[in-house]
Order: structure tokens, then sequence, then C-alpha cells
């Protein structure tokens, strides 16, 4: 269990002016800004539970993560998992979490990976049979076995963040922090990263917290998200509400011949092309229509179209979580 409450935390980092007479006053004169990177958050997530936390770039999503995982002190609340405080008992903490962050490192760059493994199983002394099993369990997940004896920096960034998933679960965690872990890989390799962290969630009731600017993966894996802005939560609710909520504009694409199309009130052209005989009836037409369905139902809409031209083929298709989340930017400025 994750309970966090009226979290705060401050950084203060040297501002100056630019050019070169600023750089040399800055020397003997330094001026401090403080930034609040945490601003009261509280949120809780109960075991085996998948959570997206999304925000835009400096909304204080890698600073929560690091006061959950206990590498930051924050200036002010409460934080319990498991019933202890990470800052506090660091090191019974660190047995129970893992970390991946897709932009650093947790594997020694010129040895092969396996010796990497071999190291951090050390350091969290995890009993030898233990080790094995989680190593031959990760090994087939993963698709590690062409790669482990092969040094990190002779891996592709797929096979690496691969291996860096699997050192990150070494010690059987019972809770993966995941801060932008597909961040650059090619769809195979999302894909594979994904239905691994379903496995992990699914078979060992590992809860997962995931930090990223993928909608893709928000939504391939969560139910739950929590939007941070400006070091606040903002919104925390279940992905299908905030879709619900937010998306509620569909788009209708259909192939049809016959007559002319005419809208009803809440329907819109996106495009409408077709080509005519010499009668003037469409022998070949293609419309994409924006419906809004707080305005008119998706059926009424259906029924009206097949009363004016023949209908040869139709899609309907929601907002895209893309869409969805830039609204919800632009619902709270941030």
């Amino acid at each position: 269990m994750i309970k966090v409450e009226h979290i705060s935390k401050t950084f203060q980092v040297a501002s100056r002016n630019p050019g070169l007479s600023a750089a040399f006053r800055a020397l003997f004169n330094k001026r401090y800004e403080k930034i609040l990177a945490l601003n009261d958050i509280s949120f809780s997530i109960p075991d085996g539970e998948m959570v997206g936390y999304i925000g835009p770039n400096g909304a204080g999503k890698s600073s929560t993560i690091k006061v959950l995982s206990g590498i930051l002190t924050p200036d002010s609340g409460t934080c319990e998992i498991n019933g202890r405080t990470p800052w506090k008992n660091r090191i019974e903490h660190v047995k129970d979490i893992g970390v991946v962050f897709g932009q650093r490192s947790q594997l020694w760059w010129d040895v092969p990976v396996i010796d990497s493994f071999e190291l951090l199983r050390d350091i969290y002394k995890v009993p030898n049979l233990e080790y094995k099993d989680k190593l031959d369990e990760l090994i087939t997940l993963l698709n590690l076995g062409d790669i482990i004896r092969t040094p990190a920096r002779q891996l592709s960034l797929g096979q690496r963040m691969r291996c860096e998933i699997a050192a990150s679960l070494l010690h059987n965690p019972k809770i993966l922090f995941l801060d932008e872990p597909t961040i650059g890989l090619d769809a195979v390799s999302k894909i594979a990263v994904r239905d691994f962290i379903i496995d992990i969630n699914k078979y060992h009731n590992t809860t997962v917290i995931l930090t990223t600017h993928d909608m893709q993966d928000i939504e391939a894996l969560t139910k739950r998200i929590i939007l941070i802005g400006k070091g606040k939560i903002l919104m925390d609710g279940n992905l299908n509400d905030m879709k619900n909520q937010f998306g509620g504009y569909r788009t209708l694409t259909i192939e049809y011949v016959g007559g002319h199309i005419g809208l009803l009130d809440g329907m819109s052209f996106i495009n409408n092309t077709y080509r005519t005989d010499e009668q003037g009836i469409i022998t070949n037409g293609h419309a994409e229509i924006n419906i809004d369905t707080e305005a008119i139902p998706i059926s009424d809409v259906i029924a009206s179209l097949t009363k004016q031209v023949d209908i040869k083929d139709i899609v309907v298709t929601g907002a895209s979580i893309d869409e969805v989340v830039v609204k919800l930017y632009q619902q709270y400025e941030i």
C-alpha cells in the first residue's frame, strides 16, 4: 500500500542574467531561485494496481518517483509504503521496490549484462536458488537468452531496456516504478515490454506506477491515471471516465453511393469527396463526419444517413488518448 499525504518539495537553483559580465559577477554574488517541484500532493495506491502518472515536462513526476523511492527527502508531508517511510528506512525499502529510469542505466557499461545481474544479486542479497529461478523466468519472458553475455554498450536501445527491466526485478520487488520505460523503442520492442509488464502485474500482483509521455503505454497498461501539473495533483480517476468526459466527439467515416448527404445538428463534415455520373448520381463517395455525441446519438446519425444514401462501409472512431490528454492540459492550463 502506498499512501502519500501533503508532500511538498522545493529546490533551490542558481540563476543569473546572460552574458560574460553577468557570469563574472555571479562568481562573487550568486543569486538563487526557489522552484516548488511538489505542492501539497496526496494520493494512495493499493497493492497490485497499475497507475499512470502523467503530466507535462517539469510537472513533478520524476520528483514524486524519487520521493517514493527514498532518493529525495520532502520538505513536508508524509509517505508510507508497506509500513515504511522511504527516506528514513532506505535499506529495507529498496528491497521492496524496482526502479527503471528510461534515460539512466543501472547496468555496468563495459561488462556483460549477466555480470551486472550477478552484482545486483549480491547487492540485494538474493539467495542463489531464488535468483536462478527469477533469472530463468526473466530470460524467458523478456527473450534475453541471446544477449545477457553481451556488454551493455553493444546492445541496441530496445535490448538494453529489456535488460534494465530485468535488472530491476531480480530481487522480486513488490512495487515497480517505471519512468519512460519505452522511450525511443521501436513498435515491436514497445509491445514486448508492455506485455511483460501486464504479465508481472497479473501473476505476481506487482504494483506498477508508470510515468510516460507515450499515451499508448498509458492506455495499454493502466485503468487509473493521476494528472500532475505545476507540482499539484489536478486529477485522479478512471481512464475510461476521463475519455468519456473529454472525448465526447466521434468521427464517422463512410463509403457511399446514391444521393447527397444532409447534416443534422451536432454533425459537421471533416471532408466529403465524391464522383457523379451524367445524371448527377454519386457513384463513389467518401465522407468523414465529426459528431458531437452530446447533441446527437450515433444511432440517430446512422439512421439519417441510411435514409439518404446507400452505405457501402462505415467506421466509427473516438477521440485518441493523445487528444484527450491535450484537452486535459488545456483545461487545467498546464
